[in-house]
């Protein structure tokens, strides 16, 4: 599913896996929530810090906003600590039970400005507008604050901003021009690969983690000089400016599909289960590598 605007995007996805026994999945929640993760579960790592700890900020809370959201807090982050905006402001208890899905977010606060609520946070997840994060919220955050600025083709800031008055900041946003790009192409032909292969009857919780959790290891990986050429650079290394593997590396088919394969087939949805996954990474590499 594409470009179905919140809330019907939630309501429709629900009805149509109620009644339909095939794979569905709205890209526009998902598909960026997976590849955001897996990209924050990396950052975290450099930045040193504990998932179950940290203060997460989301600005957008839409269909992109709710299931990155939903995602983190099964990765760890603590119900508690995700404070969502969106136009009218900080998602708050009046709201809950008005907006059912992005009310399940709703903090038990008096209504808060982002400026205020930013202040020594971890992590900023933006997919809303550009220019919505200024340079003196980004000096408030915690240290290695990371910045997840995904609005299009405006970022919420853009990240010279951010590294002139954050020189630890961690980046990343949607564009194609600058360092750790959340791109979906990194999400939904991989997982539906796995899917079909499969003859998976949906796309259940354990085959979304199970892609966030391939992606952020493949960008532990060394990169291979056919990706390098793509990129035209000499050396691209696990660190700050690479936290998501690139949309152009080929090695992204083997180990996402082989690892929604492997989650479907344990988790009871698959139909036709693949029990050699060993044996199925070597076929994706033949046809795809």
């Amino acid at each position: 599913l594409e470009d179905i605007k919140a809330p019907e995007c939630f309501y429709i996805e629900e009805q149509l896996i109620k009644k339909m026994s095939i794979p569905v999945f709205h890209d526009d929640q998902h598909g960026t929530a997976i590849i955001a993760a897996a990209g924050i579960l990396n950052a975290l790592e450099i930045a040193k810090k504990d998932i179950g700890d940290v203060k997460v900020v989301i600005s957008g809370a839409g269909a992109a906003g709710v299931s990155c959201a939903k995602i983190i807090e099964v990765l760890g982050v603590k119900h508690n600590n995700i404070w969502m905006f969106d136009r009218k402001g900080l998602l708050t208890m009046e709201r809950r039970n008005q907006e059912p899905y992005r009310g399940q977010f709703a903090q038990n606060s008096s209504p808060e400005s982002l400026e205020k609520i930013i202040k020594d946070a971890d992590v900023f997840i933006g997919v809303s507008v550009g220019g919505v994060l200024t340079e003196n919220m980004v000096r408030s955050m915690g240290r290695d604050p990371i910045i997840f600025a995904m609005a299009n083709p405006d970022p919420e800031i853009l990240p010279e901003l951010a590294q002139s008055v954050r020189k630890d900041v961690i980046m990343a946003t949607g564009r194609s021009d600058y360092v750790n790009q959340v791109n979906n192409v990194l999400g939904f032909p991989f997982i539906f690969r796995g899917a079909l292969d499969t003859r998976a009857t949906c796309i259940n919780k354990e085959m979304q983690m199970a892609a966030v959790y391939s992606l952020a290891a493949l960008a532990k990986e060394n990169v291979p000089e056919s990706v390098l050429k793509s990129y035209g650079v000499n050396e691209i290394m696990f660190g700050r400016d690479y936290i998501i593997p690139k949309p152009l590396d080929p090695r992204v088919v083997v180990w996402e599909a082989s690892a929604v394969a492997e989650a479907a087939s344990k988790s009871g949805v698959a139909k036709d289960p693949i029990e050699d996954i060993e044996g199925y990474k070597t076929f994706l590499e033949k046809r795809f590598l």
